[in-house]
């Protein structure tokens, strides 16, 4: 085999071990599928506006060095809620298959996200395969996708909302905190 063969081979491996471990991270939150296990498996949790993203490769892409794609995400964090500071510029990296998957953020989107703790290559997602990452319209209101809905039906304060204040939503975090 030549080496580029060798290196299609590795890439597609590499590939199938992140789907894999990205459904385990997914089936871990699901089987539980509500508000304080996800707030539970965040190490993050902000909302914040997109100032910047940019495709990072070799030594650059991981913040320990190693050799790996990620997408450069910046935010300039608005409310902070753990792992970040308001007023904070946050640059997460998030691995270049999720964002050709479809995990794609624009310059200017106002998000609220709860995402892993960052891996020892410095890659983060949001928690639940997506399903804790939130769009904020211009009123403060967070939307909640029909999967959001499901998740949080059992909350009282926005169980079966399909709009949330962003005050609501911030407290139903903070008690769900408590219940850890």
């Amino acid at each position: 085999m030549t080496w580029s063969c060798w290196r299609l081979l590795a890439a597609l491996l590499l590939l199938l071990l992140a789907t894999v471990f990205a459904r385990g991270q997914d089936a871990a939150v699901n089987r539980f599928a509500g508000l304080p296990q996800i707030v539970h498996a965040a190490g993050i949790i902000f909302s914040g506006r997109v100032t910047s993203v940019e495709q990072a490769s070799g030594r650059a892409a991981a913040p320990l060095g190693q050799h790996t794609s990620s997408t450069a995400i910046t935010f300039q964090v608005e409310h902070a809620i753990r792992g970040v500071s308001a007023g904070q510029i946050l640059t997460i990296h998030e691995w270049v298959g999720l964002w050709e998957c479809g995990e794609r953020y624009r310059v200017g989107e106002r998000v609220l996200l709860f995402l892993y703790p960052p891996s020892r290559l410095g890659l983060t997602s949001p928690v639940a395969a997506g399903g804790a990452r939130f769009a904020i319209d211009p009123h403060d209101q967070i939307m909640m996708t029909p999967r959001n809905v499901a998740t949080f039906a059992p909350d009282r304060l926005i169980g079966g909302k399909t709009r949330v204040p962003y005050s609501d939503f911030a407290r139903a975090v903070l008690r769900a905190s408590r219940e850890e």
